[in-house]
């Protein structure tokens, strides 16, 4: 480990309240385990509400420089996909008293749109809400909603989360019976997308999401990998940063929207590209025609006019 990382690992000390929702979600599958499961709750849930402190500039720094990230291009700003950090804990608790197994669940993607800059200093008004589920007895579907904003800057970053928790079962409509994401053959690459070895364990101690399928090897490969895996936030992360760079002149309030699939487990150390068409949509790939670990679109605004986004993806859903 680098001096850098191990640097990294003092962030730490502001994830209590991700790793305090990590361990209620550990507990509420425990009783989910036990329970019989009943009617489906009343969607859409409850709105749950929190006043958060503002975040520490230098974690900001760090996460920003980890992800490929200027710092400099967001002054006085947050990162919106920064929003885990902050916004995990509340959307952990949207999912309190469901009867599945949640130490299970897995990140199947998530659109993110900025309607406005988020000030740094300002403290944090967050909410978040369980939207929907659709269980089809294999696995079921959910779709949360995590805004947030500040006192001068209300619902500036909305982020609509896509998850899955396996439940068993199998047939036709099994996840592995899909044919595998690829990056198209027309598909141009304008960044590259790099993590080294420590990646994992840089991330969890950046955001709080400290699941060891990320950053210990032996973990990993219990559970059918061969290294550990990025996670899927991460490299939505990496993908932001890169979008920056090569589609918005580094300006990151020119991009208006990520709506974005994680495909397939990206194992690292890995260097991977980043690919869009004219359509703007959006892969991280190994090579046209190679395989494809996120696939989505994102939207551009004009750097100092409204919002001239590119549509929301008329088939986005929940694929996972």
């Amino acid at each position: 480990m680098s001096i850098r990382d191990a640097a990294l690992l003092r962030h730490l000390v502001h994830q209590g309240p991700v790793l305090r929702a990590l361990g209620r979600a550990a507990g509420s599958t425990l009783r989910g385990a036990r329970a019989v499961k009943g009617d489906p709750p009343a969607l859409p849930g409850p709105l749950l509400r929190a006043t958060l402190p503002p975040r520490p500039a230098a974690l900001v720094r760090d996460y920003l420089r980890h992800v490929g990230g200027d710092p400099a291009a967001y002054a006085g700003q947050l990162p919106p996909h920064l929003f885990p950090q902050w916004g995990f804990p509340l959307a952990a608790e949207t999912l309190t008293g469901l009867p599945y197994p949640l130490a299970k669940v897995m990140n199947a993607g998530c659109r993110l749109e900025a309607t406005a800059p988020l000030p740094i200093g300002e403290p944090l008004l967050v909410t978040a809400r369980l939207e929907s589920i659709d269980d089809d007895g294999r696995r079921a579907r959910l779709r949360q909603r995590v805004v947030t904003g500040t006192a001068s800057s209300p619902a500036a970053v909305t982020a609509d989360l896509f998850a899955y928790v396996p439940l068993g079962g199998g047939g036709a409509g099994a996840r592995g019976d899909r044919r595998a994401p690829t990056v198209p053959e027309g598909a141009r690459e304008v960044a590259r997308l790099a993590a080294d070895g420590q990646a994992g364990l840089a991330f969890a101690s950046l955001t709080g999401d400290v699941n060891p399928i990320h950053w210990l090897g032996p973990y990993a490969r219990a559970f059918g990998f061969r290294r550990p895996i990025l996670h899927g936030f991460a490299t939505f992360a990496r993908a932001y940063e890169g979008l920056v760079r090569a589609e918005a002149g580094g300006d990151p309030w020119v991009v208006a929207f990520v709506d974005a699939r994680f495909v397939k487990p990206l194992p690292f150390p890995a260097d991977v590209g980043l690919f869009v068409d004219e359509a703007r949509r959006v892969w991280v790939g190994d090579a046209p025609g190679g395989a494809a670990y996120l696939e989505g679109s994102y939207g551009l605004r004009s750097a100092t006019g409204p919002a001239s986004a590119g549509s929301r993806d008329p088939n986005r859903k929940d694929r996972s």
